[in-house]
């Protein structure tokens, strides 16, 4: 498994330690857990003198998951490895949630307000919380492996996505140069391109609307090759469905229109808007900090034989990539991030209407929701993450047990943590 990483008292970074070393320090009484996620200790004195290993942070950015990796460029040994899974899209759909409930109760026919769509500015450098949170969450942990670890150096892989080549590898020349819709609007243009007929059904000669082959309800978006023609009737009696769903008796039109839809950008669109701003705000660490492109890591991880896996990929990003990887019996911690809670103190239903409201409190007899503790009770040993109630019974998994009998061991950060393949209970929301 990973080293362990090691503190003074004074709260300054050693050298990360085997995990057995950590161990016999912990019984000998001269360390206490410090946190257990990634795991911490803390020594009982203060070393005046300490003699530390310069270590690199090395970080393999992507738009679901990223991966980190500590490595040693002396002997290319790798200290400690994770791999951060975001939450862009729960953020997402919270805002579009929000959104649909603010728009359905000024639709109501109660207090009625106008929209307010043109009074709010925004700053330089802004970008949509979704990205936002995944920057966050990458500078969140690389702050707290510096206070863990020597680190001296810091090393990112800055890629750029050509996205006009991944739609359509064959363009080339002015029609790369000038783009799709050169000359065209969009409603001209897939009149064009599916010539002028109901995609659905065939006819032709009538009015026709433009529709989402992917429904807007589901995540679709307003990208051209996600637009299509069809005629009212099938466009209402597709609705929200989806296409392989609604064209099930017509595979032939099913796969004739799915040969013309291309894979979605998003993945490749988030990180090429958030490469340069992640760039900026690494360098506020006071760290040098070296790029490598996405080539470089591929070349780095296929001529030294190692998998194509996030952490793998991290420690192979930039040119200070030691010759020699050992990577032997690491295992990676895996970090999902799920936030911390929700501020809203009224849950509407599907109407828009009060359904509950939640307490005001977030903690309770010393515990919060998302607390990992440890209860020793007549029924057995368990061990997870809690939902707190306003009364002195926790929920636990499956069980109810009182706070008396539980030690918290992890108080809630916002992320769920897996360790070698198993998987905390989740935090309740």
């Amino acid at each position: 498994m990973s080293n362990v990483f090691v503190i003074d008292s004074d709260y300054k970074p050693l050298n990360p330690v085997h995990p057995a070393r950590a161990r016999l320090l912990l019984t000998q009484g001269n360390a206490a857990v410090y946190r257990r996620y990634p795991f911490t200790i803390v020594l009982k004195r203060v070393v005046d003198q300490p003699e530390v290993q310069p270590l690199r942070l090395k970080l393999d950015p992507g738009s679901k998951t990223t991966g980190i990796a500590l490595v040693n460029d002396t002997n290319g040994k790798v200290v400690f490895a994770a791999e951060l899974e975001h939450r862009g899209h729960a953020i997402k759909d919270s805002l579009d949630s929000r959104r649909g409930v603010r728009r359905r109760r000024r639709n109501r026919k109660t207090r009625y307000r106008k929209p307010r769509f043109q009074n709010r500015r925004r700053k330089k450098g802004w970008l949509p919380p979704s990205l936002e949170s995944r920057l966050a969450n990458i500078l969140t942990w690389v702050a707290r492996l510096c206070r863990s670890a020597p680190i001296t150096a810091l090393s990112q892989e800055l890629v750029k996505f050509d996205l006009q080549l991944m739609e359509n590898p064959d363009i080339t020349g002015v029609e790369y140069q000038q783009g799709t819709l050169q000359g065209y609007e969009v409603r001209e243009y897939v009149l064009e391109k599916w010539k002028r007929t109901c995609a659905y059904c065939g006819k032709q000669d009538v009015p026709l609307q433009i529709e989402h082959i992917h429904p807007r309800a589901n995540g679709g978006t307003h990208r051209i090759s996600n637009l299509t023609l069809a005629c009212e009737p099938c466009n209402i009696a597709k609705g929200t469905q989806d296409i392989a769903v609604f064209l099930a008796k017509k595979p032939d039109v099913l796969k004739r229109i799915l040969a013309q839809v291309k894979k979605p950008l998003k993945d490749a669109s988030a990180v090429n808007a958030t490469r340069f701003a992640l760039l900026e705000r690494l360098k506020a660490f006071g760290l040098p900090v070296e790029c490598g492109s996405g080539g470089l890591t591929k070349y780095n991880r296929t001529t030294r034989g190692l998998a194509k896996t996030h952490w793998l990929d991290a420690t192979c990003v930039g040119k200070s990539t030691p010759s020699a990887i050992s990577h032997k019996g690491v295992v990676p911690l895996l970090i999902t991030a799920n936030g911390h809670g929700r501020r809203q103190m009224c849950v509407p239903d599907k109407y828009g209407f009060p359904e509950k409201h939640k307490q005001r409190r977030k903690t309770f007899l010393g515990y919060r929701t998302g607390d990992m503790v440890k209860a020793i009770t007549s029924k057995g040993t368990f061990e997870g993450r809690i939902a707190i109630r306003h009364r002195p019974s926790f929920r636990l998994g499956k069980v109810d047990i009182h706070p008396k009998y539980m030690h918290c061991i992890h108080r809630a950060d916002g992320y769920e943590y897996t360790q070698k393949g198993v998987r905390n209970a989740p935090p309740h929301v």
